[in-house]
């Protein structure tokens, strides 16, 4: 990487604090800002730059990173910095939405002269702290160089899904993507739950299934969150029941029926009503009992 690129982060969550600490540490010049202050605050010990609105983060920027929860906070975030965006500035925009979102995004960044990239991301807390995360884009080959000087420090492979950014091709493989690990992650709550129901030794089950044909590196990780009781979050039960009724919402668009993606959402409904929402996603755990 050559170029140190003025870089702005709107949305500090999970995700969004992570990848703007890994644009630090590759010496790009960060400004960050969030609609709740404080979450932001503590990235000026990484070395960004926190701003107290969002037009004063993107003023200057050359990249725009949105990493927040829904499009609907996408365009509120978008149109708050509006005032300081220049034109020919380069939006990565990378929080989950619906595929009716992107088109409507793509047209809001040409109103302002923004050129609008769909990119979203494939990881959670610990791939996004490492600057491991995949990231899926699609947008205008011509800025192709200069964004891999962001692209290579959040990610450790980008897949670029075309030159159209409105088509939402990036979106529509990340919700492929997140409808798996949305899968295997209450897959594995429901077999721990299903363990406690009847008797069985669930670490004896993760024995069994190690090693062989069952066996996948997400069900150990979000099993030893279960058996630990710790459900600090890396993806958390909230973002899990808005991701699981995107999915849903856009299959049913097209006639395609998803009930094991329906049976995920139902089960993260379940148990933000008991309290879990903020809680790491594998404490859909909690769905499987009434208490």
């Amino acid at each position: 990487m050559t170029d140190h690129l003025a870089v702005a982060v709107l949305g500090t969550g999970i995700m969004g604090s992570a990848m703007a600490r890994t644009l630090c540490r590759a010496g790009h010049d960060v400004r960050v800002w969030n609609r709740t202050p404080a979450k932001a605050e503590p990235l000026a010990a990484d070395g960004a730059r926190v701003a107290a609105t969002a037009a004063e983060a993107v003023m200057g920027a050359d990249v725009v990173l949105t990493v927040v929860y829904d499009g609907a906070a996408v365009r509120d975030a978008f149109t708050a910095a509006a005032p300081g965006l220049g034109a020919g500035t380069l939006w990565l925009q990378s929080t989950t939405v619906g595929l009716a979102d992107v088109p409507a995004l793509a047209a809001l960044a040409a109103e302002y002269g923004v050129v609008f990239y769909d990119a979203p991301v494939v990881g959670t807390k610990g791939p996004a702290e490492a600057g491991q995360l995949a990231v899926l884009v699609a947008g205008p080959g011509e800025h192709r160089q200069r964004l891999d000087s962001v692209l290579d420090v959040i990610g450790r492979r980008t897949l670029w899904l075309g030159e159209d950014g409105a088509s939402a091709a990036a979106t529509r493989l990340k919700l492929v993507a997140n409808g798996w690990t949305l899968t295997l992650t209450n897959g594995a709550a429901e077999a721990l739950a299903l363990a406690k129901g009847i008797g069985a030794d669930p670490r004896a089950f993760l024995d069994l299934t190690s090693g062989g044909p069952m066996d996948v590196p997400y069900l150990h990780a979000k099993a030893e969150m279960i058996l630990d009781g710790d459900y600090t979050p890396s993806f958390s039960v909230n973002t899990g029941a808005k991701d699981a009724r995107l999915i849903v919402e856009a299959a049913e668009a097209e006639g395609v029926h998803l009930d094991v993606m329906a049976a995920c959402a139902e089960r993260f409904r379940r148990a933000r009503e008991l309290g879990h929402g903020e809680e790491d996603m594998a404490a859909s755990y909690f769905a499987s009992f009434d208490e």
